[in-house]
């Protein structure tokens, strides 16, 4: 493309070289409170992410001719977590969880204005209700507040790195809250199923935009569906699953670009069949689908569907020796991985054109694997 520079196009590079140490140490004990059974569990989470560098170049036939911003982060997050699971009856138990998360962000930008220091902590409640069984059947209700958590560097910018403009921050970590009603059930023999309807609220959906080194703010939403999940095992050897999710997503806040929420899945399904220790034979075919989704907040511009099929077979070939071959996109299908609707401009046309822009799925590849346990 020529949009941004005519003479040498709009190629770029994103390179993230990154050192990740993490450490999740947990216990768990039996207790009684007010006479019911229970079994408490406390845990910590910690990750360090070391990235030296993460950077956006401009680049001609892959060779970098500029730099758009180079940065180095250093991310620290520390999450303290406890649970406490109650037998209140034979029939009724709880789940209450609480978890404290605390991160710091440290961005160095080649950028003086985009460097910084930040630091955000959030608290996140949780409960779950499981009522049964009853004829191999328990239901369940959950409710609790999660969060997601933005790009380090844009907890710190303040200019764009393209056009020198002043740029808005993002908050650190983005408050969520959802909830879950369904029903687990092996009454039928050999097949385990669940039946769930859910609803997850964003206070906001704000991003870095890591083709453009910017942010770009967004709006709160809502996301409501219903997941179908089911393992069918006739035989110790087989396994067969078959997996359907249906969602509504949209923006909550009043907008005339429309509430649709570009690229979010409305339709979600995978089966798949497993062979393990059919003597020495094992494998697996996996189909997957994602279905159409819009691409612009009005929902007048939809992308395909998509559709992959993978294939293991393997061997073993001895207590210690196994072997196994992997077909990915098995059908070798050209459909696209991710989709966007943005403008772009080809060299030789005189202004940008609105279109589709896509990233393709892979071709069919084959691997061969060999694994030895000593």
């Amino acid at each position: 493309f020529f949009l941004d520079d005519p003479v040498n196009g709009d190629q770029f590079e994103q390179s993230d070289d990154r050192t990740v140490l993490g450490a999740h140490p947990r216990v768990e004990f039996y207790n009684k409170l007010a006479g019911m059974d229970g079994i408490f569990k406390i845990g910590l989470q910690a990750r360090r992410d070391n990235i030296d560098p993460v950077g956006l170049y401009h680049t001609v036939d892959r060779v970098r001719i500029g730099t758009t911003r180079e940065d180095k982060v250093v991310e620290t997050s520390v999450g303290i977590y406890a649970e406490e699971t109650l037998q209140v009856t034979d029939k009724f138990r709880t789940v209450l969880g609480l978890r404290n998360d605390q991160y710091y962000f440290d961005v160095n930008s080649n950028i003086p204005q985009n460097s910084g220091n930040v630091d955000a902590s959030i608290v996140s409640p949780k409960l779950s209700l499981i009522f049964g069984p009853w004829a191999k059947t328990e239901y369940f209700l959950n409710y609790g507040y999660g969060f997601h958590s933005n790009d380090a560097r844009g907890t710190t910018i303040t200019v764009d790195p393209v056009t020198g403009n002043p740029a808005q921050k993002v908050d650190p970590l983005v408050r969520s809250k959802g909830s879950e009603v369904g029903v687990r059930s092996e009454i039928i023999p050999h097949l385990e199923t669940s039946l769930s309807l859910w609803q997850l609220k964003l206070d906001s959906e704000l991003l870095f935009v890591g083709d453009a080194g910017t942010t770009e703010p967004s709006r709160p939403s809502k996301r409501t569906g219903v997941e179908w999940t089911n393992h069918y095992r006739p035989y110790s050897w087989l396994l067969v699953d078959l997996d359907l999710s249906v969602s509504r997503t949209r923006f909550t806040d009043e907008d005339s670009a429309g509430d649709y929420i570009p690229g979010s899945l409305e339709k979600v399904a995978s089966f798949g069949v497993t062979v393990d220790s059919l003597g020495p034979w094992y494998g697996m075919l996996q189909y997957r689908y994602f279905g159409a989704r819009p691409l612009t907040e009005d929902n007048s511009v939809r992308s395909s569907s998509t559709q992959i099929t993978n294939l293991r077979v393997g061997y073993k070939i001895d207590p210690k020796w196994r072997a196994h071959m992997d077909v990915y996109n098995l059908f070798d299908r050209k459909d696209s991985d991710i989709s966007y609707f943005y403008a772009s401009q080809l060299q030789g046309e005189a202004a940008p054109v609105d279109d589709i822009h896509y990233h393709p799925v892979e071709p069919r590849t084959v691997r061969f694997t060999l694994i030895v346990n000593f």
